[in-house]
């Protein structure tokens, strides 16, 4: 089963951690919102661990 970040936009402080050391660019900081691409996403959980606020998380998807 794969995983893929999603992101709780209520505690993303939209500081662009995650977007700078994502590995295939799956993160975008859009206007005033983190955009996650399902379709770059690798599931590697980089992001995850790199957030400050614990915004992100991954899930299990088919």
């Amino acid at each position: 089963m794969a995983r893929k970040a999603t992101v709780n936009r209520r505690k993303c402080a939209y500081c662009g951690a995650c977007v700078a050391v994502c590995p295939v660019d799956a993160n975008e900081l859009v206007e005033t919102y983190l955009e996650i691409y399902d379709d770059r996403c690798n599931g590697c959980g980089i992001c995850v661990r790199t957030c400050p606020m614990g915004a992100l998380v991954l899930v299990e998807v088919n």
